[in-house]
């Protein structure tokens, strides 16, 4: 186990690279079992979840070779492949379920335990499964296991997403593309990691097309050997946008498109952060007084990112006023208030709205860990405080960020991962 011991105040300065995609990496390595012929991935992050998803394939019967930097992976699916998905492995992540489509739709049988993950909402997988009986799986939930089957190929349907759901879509595409004649995804998420997905399958030899939220996949009998690059992750990149508009810093952000979070830079400009746009970079220059935006809410892309909620809620606390934000997504997203409240925050939440008081001076506090996101709020929070703050059960953080003390350390961040003694 470890802990972060950060002393604020910061002030970030430098340039920061960002990394490959977390949320785009699980569900490509996922779909990758699709496939008889070779499959390379590069840009990998170098995040536990990452090493969760690369075990959970090996676990299967998957050959995966890893480069030395453990950047990309080289895939090799055998003619017999075990289609069981131990509890052990699928408890720690979500995203473990991403792999049901592709073991049903290729080897049509799979055993799959019940996913685990960050305790930030119900996140219920009842609309995979419903997407998935209409293409022909049949199951039953036993002991804590999905065991699915199904007679043969899956067959094409049109079917329409009673909500938006990200891994829904995800799992339904995957497992469309083998399937039998041509399948109609209404009311489909289009967030830039699952065009991402789409990309990847297309350029194996999947015929996948989009028009709004409406995705048609049209089956094929094999995909081909193929290379991609994963996309940069944009929530890492967010992040740092965040700790440089909320230290006042001068930041450039390297290896990112900047058009997939468009909708936060521009929250981040009314705050009075200062935004250059390049190709494959943005400079970010944090304002001397943050100003309040009220009424931020989170939604489905191309809305607010849940996933930056917590990271804008910090930024909140310390502009200049009141203002308020609204979690759309997820019911239990608010875990990290408490924690910034140990820190000096004046937060109220009432039902999915958190009310912040602003111009709050940080001091230096211990602090838990209960998710992703809420890990690195704290981590944010940190930074402007004064004095000594020590971050508990950072295992959170190793899931969703790369060598994150590292890169904050190299921008001026007094930050150290100790032991516990």
């Amino acid at each position: 186990m470890e802990k972060f011991s950060i002393e604020g105040p910061s002030k970030i300065r430098g340039e920061i690279k960002i990394s490959g995609s977390k949320n785009s990496s699980l569900p490509i390595l996922a779909a990758t079992l699709l496939f008889n012929k070779p499959v390379i991935i590069k840009n990998l992050p170098k995040v536990k979840d990452i090493n969760t998803m690369i075990s959970l394939l090996r676990s299967l019967g998957s050959k995966v070779i890893l480069s030395k930097d453990r950047r990309i992976a080289k895939i090799y699916n055998k003619k017999k492949i075990k289609t069981f998905a131990s509890y052990s492995l699928v408890k720690t992540m979500r995203g473990s379920i991403l792999v049901l489509g592709p073991l049903v739709a290729k080897y049509f049988q799979s055993k799959i335990s019940l996913p685990g993950g960050c305790l930030i909402g119900a996140r219920p997988i009842n609309y995979h499964l419903d997407a998935l009986k209409k293409l022909g799986m049949d199951y039953i939930l036993k002991d804590g296991y999905i065991l699915a089957k199904s007679k043969g190929k899956l067959k094409g349907a049109t079917i329409k997403f009673p909500k938006i759901s990200v891994g829904a879509t995800e799992n339904s595409i995957i497992a469309a593309c083998l399937a039998k004649g041509i399948t109609i995804l209404k009311n489909c998420a289009v967030e830039p990691e699952i065009k991402d997905l789409t990309n990847f399958l297309n350029l194996g030899g999947a015929n996948i097309t989009w028009k709004g939220r409406t995705c048609k996949i049209v089956g094929v009998t094999t995909l081909n050997k193929t290379e991609y690059s994963v996309m940069s992750d944009r929530i890492e990149a967010g992040t740092f946008c965040v700790a440089a508009t909320i230290t006042g810093g001068n930041l450039d952000v390297l290896n990112f498109d900047a058009k997939i979070i468009n909708t936060e830079l521009n929250l981040l400009k009314k705050f009075g952060a200062k935004i250059k746009i390049y190709k494959k970079k943005l400079s970010i220059k944090g304002p001397k007084n943050i100003k309040s935006v009220t009424n931020i809410k989170t939604g489905e892309y191309p809305g607010v990112a849940t996933d930056m909620q917590s990271q804008l809620m910090v930024l909140m606390c310390k502009a200049n006023g009141k203002s308020y934000i609204t979690e759309n997504i997820f019911e239990n997203r608010f875990m990290h208030v408490a924690e910034l409240r140990r820190l000096g925050a004046k937060i109220i939440i009432k039902k999915n709205k958190a009310f912040v008081e602003g111009n709050t001076k940080f001091i230096g506090a211990e602090l838990m860990s209960s998710d992703l996101r809420a890990s690195v709020s704290l981590v944010l929070a940190a930074m402007v405080s004064k004095g000594k703050s020590i971050i508990h059960r950072i295992y959170h953080l190793d899931r969703g960020y790369e060598n994150i003390e590292n890169k904050l350390k190299k921008i001026g961040v007094r930050i150290k991962r100790l032991n516990y003694e």
